[in-house]
Order: C-alpha cells, then sequence, then structure tokens
C-alpha cells in the first residue's frame, strides 16, 4: 500500500490550494465556483492517477521453457547401444541397439532382444539394489563372436529399467596383447640366459673347462647368446621409445633417397655375402618427407635385413623409392624367397610372433623387427602394407606424405593411425 504522503498526493494538494485561492479572487461567484470544482476535481484525478502506484512496474514476465526432448531423442543422442525396458519388453532402443541388436527388438521381450544367459539372468531379477547399480555383466561373444560387452543395468522410479551396453573389445585385446607381451619378453630372455647358466657351470667344471678346444666352443655359444640377449633388450628399448614419441609429428625434412644409399652402405660394411644382392631402384625428384631420421633408418635396416634373411641366397633384394599416383612417397623391399602363408600376415606385426620361430631365433631375429616397422609408420602418419606369394617371396611397401603435405587433416590426424597395417595375400 502506498504512503499517504507520496510524491503525487502533495502535488494534488497543491492544485487544490491553487483553485481555492483563485476563486477567492473571483470573489465567491459562479466563475469562482467553477475554478474551485475544476481544480478540486483536477486535485482528484491527479492524486488518483489512473490507478497506479508510484512503484516501478512490474518485470516482464519470462518466455515459458521449451519442453524437454521426448525419451527416444534423449536415447538417440548416446552412441553406445542403451535399451528402456518395461514390463520385461524392450520399449525404447537407440541406433547404437537396433544396429548391434536388430531393429525388430522393439516390443520385443528383453531376454529374445539380448540372447546371452548372463544377461537374461539379470534382466528377470526380481529387484535391483536400492543404492547403487548392480554389478555389470560380462557378454562373450554379443554382435560377433569376438566382441566382448559390458552391461549395466539400472532401474527407474516407475519401475522401468535401461540397459546400457558398453563396448569392451578394444580394453580386453589391450590387456590380452599386454599379458602376451609379458610372457613372451620373459621366455625370450629365458632361453638365452637358461644356455648361458648351463655353459658357465660347465665351464665352472676343471675337467671341462680345461680343454682348450671345449672352452672356446663354449665361449662362443656363450657369446652368441648373449648377443641375442642383447639385441632383444635394444629392441624392447627401441620398441618403448618409438611408443612414447608416437603423438610427436616429426618435423625434420629427410632425403629418403640419400637415406637408402647409406643404409645399404652401412649393411655392405658388415660383410654379409648377401649384401652383394643389394639394389637400390630410387626415382628422381622424389620430395623429401618430415620425420625422425634415426627411426627411417631402423625401418629400413629392419626391412633390407629381413629381406636378407629370409630370402633365397643369390637372389637380388630391391629397395625401390619412387612418388605414386597418389603423390605419396612409397619404398618397398621385395625379397624372393618362401614367403608367407595368407594366414600369417595379418599378425607379422604383433610384438613376438614369428612364422617359424625357430628358423627366426635361429637367424638372429627377436620378433620385434616388424612390430618396431609399425610404430615408425604409425608416427609418420603414413601406412604399411605386405604382401606375399607362398614360393615367390615378400615385398614390404611404406607410403608416407611427402613434407608438403603433411599439414593436411590427413596427414596430421592421429585417428586415421589406428590400423595403418594392412595385410594382403595372394598365390
Amino acid at each position: 500500500m502506498p504512503h499517504p504522503f507520496t510524491l503525487r498526493t502533495l502535488v494534488a494538494l497543491g492544485v487544490a490550494v491553487v483553485a481555492i485561492v483563485a476563486g477567492t479572487m473571483f470573489g465567491g461567484g459562479v466563475e469562482g465556483v467553477t475554478v474551485m470544482l475544476v481544480g478540486t476535481v483536477a486535485a482528484v484525478l491527479t492524486a488518483a492517477g489512473t490507478g497506479e502506484s508510484d512503484a516501478p512496474p512490474p518485470a516482464p514476465a519470462p518466455e515459458p521453457l521449451a519442453p524437454p526432448p521426448d525419451v527416444r531423442e534423449l536415447l538417440e543422442a548416446i552412441g553406445e547401444p542403451i535399451l528402456l525396458i518395461e514390463e520385461g519388453r524392450v520399449a525404447q532402443a537407440n541406433s547404437g541397439a537396433r544396429a548391434l541388436l536388430g531393429g525388430h527388438i522393439i516390443g520385443q521381450d528383453a531376454r529374445l532382444a539380448i540372447r546371452h544367459p548372463a544377461a537374461a539372468e539379470a534382466l528377470t531379477a526380481a529387484a535391483l539394489p536400492e543404492r547403487g547399480a548392480p554389478d555389470p555383466v560380462s557378454l562373450v561373444g554379443l554382435g560377433t563372436i569376438d566382441q566382448r560387452w559390458e552391461m549395466r543395468l539400472t532401474a527407474l522410479s516407475d519401475g522401468r529399467r535401461v540397459v546400457h551396453l558398453i563396448d569392451q573389445t578394444a580394453r580386453d585385446a589391450a590387456e590380452r596383447m599386454r599379458v602376451d607381451f609379458v610372457a613372451n619378453a620373459s621366455h625370450e630372455l629365458r632361453t638365452p640366459l637358461a644356455s648361458i647358466l648351463g655353459f658357465v657351470e660347465t665351464l665352472s667344471d676343471d675337467k671341462a673347462g680345461a680343454d682348450p678346444q671345449v672352452r672356446a666352443r663354449f665361449l662362443n655359444v656363450l657369446l652368441g647368446e648373449a648377443r641375442r640377449m642383447q639385441r632383444l633388450v635394444e629392441d624392447l628399448i627401441s620398441l618403448s621409445r618409438i611408443e612414447a614419441d608416437k603423438y610427436r609429428l616429426p618435423a625434420t625434412p629427410v632425403d629418403l633417397a640419400l637415406l637408402v644409399e647409406e643404409v645399404h652402405a652401412e649393411l655392405a660394411d658388415g660383410r654379409d655375402p648377401r649384401t652383394e644382392n643389394l639394389i637400390g631402384e630410387i626415382d628422381a625428384g622424389v620430395p623429401p618427407v618430415a620425420g625422425d631420421r634415426a627411426q627411417l633408418s631402423q625401418l629400413l635396416h629392419n626391412l633390407v635385413g629381413n629381406a636378407m634373411k629370409y630370402g633365397r641366397a643369390g637372389t637380388p633384394v630391391v629397395t625401390r623409392l619412387w612418388r605414386d599416383t597418389t603423390g605419396m612417397v612409397r619404398i618397398t623391399v621385395a625379397d624372393e624367397g618362401e614367403g608367407i602363408p595368407p594366414e600369417h600376415l595379418p599378425r607379422l606385426t604383433e610384438r613376438f610372433y614369428r612364422v617359424g620361430a625357430g628358423r627366426s631365433r635361429g637367424l638372429g631375429g627377436t620378433g620385434l623387427g616388424l612390430s618396431i616397422v609399425k610404430h615408425i609408420v604409425e608416427r609418420h602418419r603414413g601406412r604399411l602394407d605386405l604382401h606375399s606369394v607362398v614360393g615367390k617371396g615378400t615385398t614390404a611397401s611404406i607410403a608416407l606424405p611427402p613434407i608438403a603435405n603433411l599439414s593436411t587433416p590427413e596427414a596430421t590426424s592421429s585417428k586415421g593411425n589406428i590400423n595403418v597395417t594392412k595385410a594382403r595375400a595372394s598365390g
């Protein structure tokens, strides 16, 4: 309620006083009465105004909020498979769930939609914990035989249940790789170490150690096993360093034509008779690439070294460098050997994977060479292809972006390098 002595009231009283004074001046006649009447009416109207108070006008009403999105729209906004279960049936399923389980699951019994014994048991549970969510359920083989999913089940206040499926295939594969890596590394180190310990014990015997010929032969074996362990440790350290630098894009210009010639010359210094079969086919005008020179040299050493070891004696080992029709700088290293069966090609870049374990160890291989090559190619945002024909030989092909193209999204994005190794087989 406004205060009685507001500014509007004072103005009205002032108008009335002026009216009375004016009426008195006219002597109280008709004119005076008229003036007083008009003044009094004006005062009343001024005081009343239009019924508004002196308070500031009210703020405009806020616009009504947009209606919230419906359940279907919310579910579709989530990329992972989500299902809404009502009375045991699938009431809603987003695009991820329909792609995994099929579009026919809407309205279907949830146990039929997710055909897995562990899922059926969880879906038919009478009640879920009041506090927190139940333990996730592991589903193996849902979708494809190799896929692994984690199912999380949550109860809503209205009795409906939300099923959330999380793809754990990549995580489980990485865990298996870690376990296999530790087991394989332990095995690779234990084998030469056992040989070293055995020969040392033999040499410690006065009778065996006193024979110069036996001692020389045993010491030669010890030296070979020690060097094998050294190569393995060096490759493990090298692989660790390459993986640590995986997301650091190299920026130093590298002339691959000059690097190929240097690698061939370094291999020739090793006095391996196979170096006489090295052939370099280098096109003119191949642009440089932005790279890590030491890592690219290691890549070439591994590829050319493998071709020398596994190619037949006296056959050429050809290293070719050119720029292909797509503009990429391409290096291929080809041998004429026994070749590799198709079933082995996809796994050649796995750590410690060997087509023939005995032959590889006998030739001094550690089982890490192609894995190192793959990681170097990934760091340089390139592509590795392996092609082999049984009985004819194997060709390793590397495609790297030239230095002028490294500013393009495809060249700098790391997302495209997750599966850079592609294997092909023919014959």
